[in-house]
């Protein structure tokens, strides 16, 4: 593609940061660079370009200034228009679209888009870098529901933003029922009012009672593998019970999959989920049927619903199943509290579709009249997944109850014994903790127990080391937090907790201390996303960075980082240095075109967040300027005939305007100059009656012997233009008469214009025939030439001649 492109410069000053690191290379103050390029899409190399071809415009920017916001703006010129979908911005920047070339807005227009905009709010030297703020040590925030979510789900987006979404359980389909929490921020996340209602049809999320989905009483949430972004959750409607989904990066629905049908027969009223095996959801109805969703297709899973492996549980109008699921060696435990107890517990074999070998009965899984809200799965001192296990409230402390993968008993794990009488017990969190250890973080609420967490260490086979069985929170609601559920954050090594009391707050795993005093952040750099115009570009990695932390603030010795390609396979795991700084330079971005920086900070003091500062972890790479791509469609009017563009930035160091790019414009088959000639010579001998505007007449035959033997012979040439544009450059071509050609000289041409040219000539041989042509030129197209007209001068002898003879 042939690209064109001048580079303009400006120098800018350095901007101090008090108390900041010292200042990286790639913090040096340089002069930022914005330079502009097109490339032909639809006739790649066409110079001139051709009305209605795409052009691909390349705003490519060097940051040059210490960091700050940077803001990159192109307004479209006349003679072209808007290809929608076709602004891409790099990484970490924000794309806008304007209407009127001034108001900005995050959503492209359906039309009229007459400027693009892209944003970055901490741009650093360079731009080959990815910048994510740190996580602050969460707080605990009182969550804007007006009613109790179940459990966290934690979110962090591409883009750096690190969420808390939570879903209100056991609450009737219109009620809104979803709340997001800015974790950067400790506040509600922006496109609230929160809670919001969840609904079938997808699309982004409602506001009021206008919900048609029902929440379940002890749900569990599984994440979409191949989107992140999207969270599914049991949900029951007015006729069905099935799979809701959420995405939480759009704020939207995302649908829902009917998995049973609640007119029956039988009728199912609830169900329970959801847990992940291969491809597959799985969860249960309130019959104790097991359902099933493929998440390849979103559809139901064949042959689902399956047959029973536990007693139904409050499958009546209103009810809600009590019990939950688990996964141990890819086979699905499901725990169900049936009528009158005892609590069960039953198997199902995905690879079967039925219930698992040595289970084709419920087990009972606690005392007489026991009943249950949770499901866990047993892990040996490897690691290896052994069994499953229920916790069963009863008068006295959570009676848990344990079994093998082939049905028979199994010890349980201790501690149970000393939580309060008539405490209830959820899903436990079971993650690698931050010692290493294989570790289960059990919530609990309920009898004379206001809160607790109580922790299990699988790899020791004994309680958590230095964590009270159960801890409870004091600092959080007096410490009346009625636990219900944790998410870990593998990025900051903390456990973020949600319970009946509606507040969200952190634990740290090693101590059970809130809040948890860790920080962190997560940072997935792909050098060639930063690129737009199709050509290869070199990049290399370099390092890492803390930046806007106090080093002292951070025990860089306990912290850790670790560097995954896209499959989460360990690349390295360097450690920090003195300064802050992480070395990628060992890793090639050629073997590996994207890698995801992660960093554990364990902090000695959290003075670093609040007041507006902002600690972050920057990636860096060094590589060409980053660059913003739009496409523009070329104006069909014939009177376009070039059309120009500039970009602009504005950064710390000022404002900064590019070269400016002018494409010429080729006239189609149909924009072209229509010009004709028509060469005629008068029928009469008086220079009065031929010159300019004499009434001749004009013909294209002299009458015969008008001239005698010899004479003189006047020619009138018109000239006339009917096509769309001007002609330029229009001269005459005469070889016979070159007075002709003096006469017309070179002129323009309008569109539906005529010119007349008059001469004359002395004729010494007749007859002659006298022929002329026409060359002109259009904008941005080069010379042409018209087809031939000839007029011809008889002499006496022309009586003689076949066709001259008078009829």
């Amino acid at each position: 593609m042939r690209t064109i492109s001048i580079i303009a410069t400006g120098l800018t000053a350095a901007l101090a940061l008090a108390g900041a690191p010292p200042v990286s290379a790639q913090d040096q103050t340089q002069a930022s660079t914005i330079t502009k390029s097109a490339q032909n899409v639809t006739s790649p190399g066409a110079s001139p370009a051709n009305h209605g071809d795409v052009i691909k415009w390349v705003l490519a920017y060097g940051n040059g200034t210490s960091p700050g916001p940077a803001t990159i703006t192109d307004t479209l010129l006349a003679g072209q228009s808007f290809v929608p979908g076709s602004l891409t911005v790099p990484p970490g920047w924000t794309p806008a679209w304007s209407t009127d070339g001034s108001t900005f807005v995050g959503t492209e227009p359906g039309s009229g888009v007459a400027a693009v905009r892209a944003t970055n709010p901490s741009a650093r030297p360079g731009g080959t870098n990815l910048t994510h703020f740190l996580l602050p040590p969460v707080q605990t925030t009182a969550t804007p529901t007006g009613g109790d979510g179940f459990s966290p789900v934690i979110y962090r987006s591409p883009e750096g933003a690190v969420e808390s979404w939570n879903m209100y359980h056991h609450l009737v389909p219109a009620s809104p029922k979803v709340v997001c929490i800015n974790l950067l921020t400790n506040q509600p996340c922006a496109g609230g009012p929160w809670p919001r209602p969840v609904n079938t049809t997808a699309g982004p999320l409602g506001s009021g009672s206008t919900g048609d989905i029902q929440s379940t009483l002890t749900p569990s949430y599984v994440i979409d593998p191949q989107s992140p972004q999207r969270v599914y959750y049991p949900g029951v409607t007015a006729t069905t019970v099935g799979v809701g989904c959420l995405d939480m990066a759009a704020r939207a629905n995302c649908g829902y999959v009917a998995l049973d049908d609640r007119a029956g027969p039988p009728s199912v009223h609830g169900l329970e989920g959801f847990v992940k095996v291969g491809g597959s959801i799985y969860g249960v109805s309130a019959l104790g049927e097991v359902l099933c969703m493929q998440l390849s297709t979103l559809t139901p899973c064949a042959g689902q619903p399956y047959a029973a492996v536990v007693p139904p549980s409050n499958n009546s109008p209103g009810g809600y199943y009590q019990g939950s699921l688990t996964v141990a060696n890819g086979l699905v435990f499901i725990s169900s509290s049936p009528a009158g107890g005892p609590a069960r517990l039953g198997c199902f074999d995905p690879a079967t579709g039925a219930a698992c070998t040595g289970w084709a009965t419920a087990k009972n899984a606690g005392p007489a009249g026991s009943t249950t809200y949770a499901a866990f799965t047993s892990y040996t001192t490897g690691g290896v997944a052994n069994g499953a296990c229920v916790p069963a409230v009863n008068s006295g402390p959570p009676a848990v109850t344990c079994f093998t993968l082939a049905g028979d008993p199994l010890a349980a794990p201790t501690g149970f014994g000393a939580v309060a009488n008539g405490a209830l017990t959820f899903n436990p969190e079971t993650v690698t903790a931050p010692n290493g250890h294989l570790q289960s973080y059990f919530p609990f609420w309920g009898g004379g127990l206001a809160g607790g967490t109580g922790c299990y260490d699988w790899t020791a086979a004994a309680i958590c080391a230095g964590f009270p069985f159960p801890k409870t929170h004091p600092n959080v609601n007096g410490g009346a937090t009625r636990d219900y559920g944790y998410a870990y954050d593998e990025t900051t090594q903390c456990l973020l907790a949600l319970g009946d009391a509606g507040y969200l707050f952190s634990v740290d795993p090693a101590t059970g201390a809130t809040p948890c005093i860790r920080s962190g952040a997560s940072v997935t750099l792909t050098p060639g996303a930063f690129y737009c115009d199709g050509a290869a570009h070199s990049q290399t990695y370099t390092n890492a960075q803390l930046t806007n932390i106090t080093l002292g603030n951070v025990d860089l010795g306990a912290s850790t980082a670790v560097v995954t390609d896209p499959d989460q396979n360990v690349l390295a795991t360097p450690s920090f240095a003195p300064d802050g700084t992480l070395d990628l330079s060992g890793i090639s971005a050629i073997a590996e075109p994207s890698i995801t920086v992660s960093a554990q900070l364990v902090l000695l003091s959290t003075s670093d967040f609040g007041g507006g500062n902002q600690p972050a972890l920057v990636v860096n790479f060094t590589g060409d300027a980053p660059q913003v791509c739009f496409r523009t469609t070329l104006s069909s009017t014939c009177a376009v005939t070039a059309i120009s563009n500039t970009g602009n930035v504005d950064d710390p160091g000022g404002k900064l305007t590019s070269n400016t790019v002018t494409l010429p414009i080729a006239p189609g088959e149909s924009c072209r100059p229509q010009v004709t000639i028509n060469k005629e010579i008068c029928a009469d001998t008086r220079a009065s009656r031929c010159g300019p505007g004499g009434p001749g007449p004009w013909v294209k035959n002299s009458p015969a012997g008008l001239l005698g033997l010899l004479g003189t012979a006047y020619w009138r040439i018109t000239v006339t233009n009917s096509g769309p544009i001007d002609a330029l450059n229009v001269t005459i071509n005469d070889s016979v008469a070159p007075g002709c050609v003096t006469a017309a000289g070179t002129f323009l041409l309008a569109p539906g214009g005529t010119k007349q040219i008059y001469c004359s000539s002395f004729l010494l041989l007749l007859p002659l025939t006298n022929t002329a042509s026409a060359t002109f030129s259009a904008a941005n197209m080069g010379p042409v030439t018209t087809a031939p007209s000839s007029a011809t001068a008889c002499s006496l002898v022309c009586i003689l001649l076949p066709g001259n003879r008078p009829e």
